[in-house]
């Protein structure tokens, strides 16, 4: 059984990036656990002084999460042309960590218009030594659509399939490492 973590750079209650989180963790193929890292809105704000033996609770509980996950699945809006604040302040406590070195990562999208944060993000992630799946991607166009659309649209077969189908390439990727 692979566990993949699911983080969302969104801290909106409405996400439609943390809904397709929870729907692709509602879809994963039964060999994988995936499970969606809720505690971006609590981490504090990273300064190296923290570190070691004075790192925070929460900065350690995400730390221990990512340790932990096989891989890694990131879906996250963009703001300003760039990634969120939150999601960039958890990654942060991740930069000096061996958690991040060598890991499998995937990034997917709940909007077409991110390709700012995206970029941004491929090089965050690659700078922390990430091993990011881009072979193949997940986009669902969910970006202005209310919770009941976002659910109805994640409910279709086409996009179920979608992603069990990404969601057992990247169990393949990292199964063969």
């Amino acid at each position: 059984m692979l566990n993949i973590l699911a983080i969302s750079g969104s801290l909106r209650a409405a996400s439609t990036n943390s809904a397709l989180l929870a729907a692709l963790a509602q879809n994963a193929p039964p060999d994988c656990h995936v499970a969606v890292y809720d505690g971006l809105g609590r981490l504090p704000i990273f300064n190296p002084d923290d570190e070691g033996g004075r790192t925070p609770p929460q900065a350690a509980a995400l730390i221990g999460a990512v340790t932990r996950a096989d891989g890694v699945i990131v879906s996250c809006p963009e703001y300003a042309h760039g990634v969120p604040g939150g999601l960039k302040n958890a990654l942060d406590w991740l930069v000096s960590r061996d958690a991040a070195v060598g890991k499998p990562a995937m990034l997917v999208h709940a909007s077409p218009r991110s390709l700012f944060a995206r970029a941004a993000l491929v090089e965050i992630m690659r700078t922390m030594s990430f091993a990011l799946y881009e072979d193949r991607a997940l986009e669902i166009g969910l970006l202005g659509k209310g919770p009941p659309e976002v659910e109805k649209i994640l409910a279709e077969p086409a996009n179920r399939l979608a992603m069990r189908n990404v969601l057992s390439a990247f169990a393949e990727v990292i199964g063969a490492r």
